[in-house]
């Protein structure tokens, strides 16, 4: 019997969308200021409304924290603070949440050190997680020993073909060794299960670690920008969703960036696909000794396979260069910068100053 395979995340287990260029080395994250994430939001406010949206700059802070900070000193309780996304301490961040309006009088007296608010408005409905369009970057590579145009050849490409749409290594915590211990609490292996957030998020990562095989193996066998028979897909302007039946009928469209593959975050509501993809589903997820059923305490999603980059740029500096750019939500900067410096970026680093939303699925 073959044993099955690791659920450590390991870069070196995930290809790259352009392997055969140079990629040009270099190091982020060695101060503050090189990783700034601004959050986009999804829709206008209305100016008016039960709840107050705050866009707050944070440095030295994680989200949890600064949520934490902002109830001691308002006297609110955190289920009524709404956020759409988690920015780590890592980096410069810029994120909305929202409080009661009924408190806006009490926010000038909010103080924290390497917090700002930079701007309110008034909004109807309270915050809800996921409810923002995506984040934009900006990133310094120091160190560089490739060139700027170098980094230009694989930017030109994945503007156009689109983004492996990987969970990056935050996900999968300290050594990538979450889903490993996500894997005991679904066999009853490990204590803890009585704690719903942890187990969620433990589990979440095993869901993640298989989606990643599944871009992995598409991308191996030349399907990145295609689409096969039973695939789910998703229209990237609209949003629809539809079941793929005549894979060579609809793969143009996919490699004209109108539409991509989906692939299964396992769970009760989340059906197997079928046909031809899901063989190939099923041949990942047997290889890790796994079946559908295994993830019945969950809801399940789907995610897109690729992401497009939008609003991207290279500047050039004395020892690399700056990166900027825009990721639709839930989508891992690291991505980006592996395919440029062909580095394992963050691989053992717990930082996540990118899109994390902790959803049911």
């Amino acid at each position: 019997m073959t044993e099955p395979r690791s659920l450590k995340f390991d870069w070196n287990t995930l290809p790259t969308l352009t392997p055969t260029l140079p990629g040009t080395g270099g190091t982020i994250r060695a101060q503050l200021e090189d990783f700034r994430v601004d959050e986009i939001p999804l829709y206008p406010f209305s100016g008016e409304g039960e709840f107050l949206f705050v866009r707050l700059e944070k440095r030295g802070h994680n989200t949890n924290h600064l949520m934490q900070e902002l109830c001691n000193q308002l006297g609110v309780e955190p289920k009524k603070v709404g956020v759409a996304g988690l920015k780590d301490r890592h980096a410069i961040t810029t994120q909305w949440m929202s409080i009661p309006a009924k408190l806006e009088k009490h926010l000038g007296n909010f103080s924290l050190e390497g917090v700002r608010i930079l701007e309110t408005a008034r909004h109807d409905n309270k915050l809800g997680m996921g409810h923002l369009q995506g984040n934009r970057f900006e990133i310094r590579v120091r160190g560089a020993a490739g060139t700027l145009e170098q980094a230009q050849t694989v930017l030109d490409i994945l503007l156009e073909r689109g983004l492996p749409n990987y969970f990056g290594p935050q996900r999968f915590g300290i050594d990538g060794r979450n889903a490993e211990e996500g894997l005991k609490l679904m066999q009853n292996k490990m204590r803890g299960g009585g704690n719903i957030m942890l187990k969620r998020f433990l589990i979440s990562a095993v869901q993640s670690q298989i989606f990643n095989a599944f871009v992995a193996a598409r991308l191996e066998r030349g399907i990145f920008d295609r689409l096969l028979e039973g695939d789910m897909a998703k229209k990237h302007d609209t949003g629809g969703v539809f079941r793929v039946l005549d894979a060579e009928l609809e793969t143009p469209r996919a490699q004209r960036g109108e539409v991509s593959a989906l692939g299964t975050l396992f769970g009760r509501k989340a059906k197997p696909l079928t046909g031809e993809a899901g063989a190939l589903e099923g041949e990942i997820l047997a290889s890790f000794g796994l079946e559908p059923e295994d993830f019945s305490s969950r809801l399940g999603d789907r995610r897109l396979t690729r992401a497009f980059i939008t609003n991207a740029s290279l500047t050039g500096t004395e020892d690399g260069y700056w990166i900027r750019f825009d990721l639709p939500r839930g989508s891992f900067a690291t991505s980006v910068l592996r395919e440029l410096t062909k580095t394992e970026v963050d691989a053992a680093d717990e930082s996540s100053s990118e899109e994390e939303t902790t959803s049911e699925a």
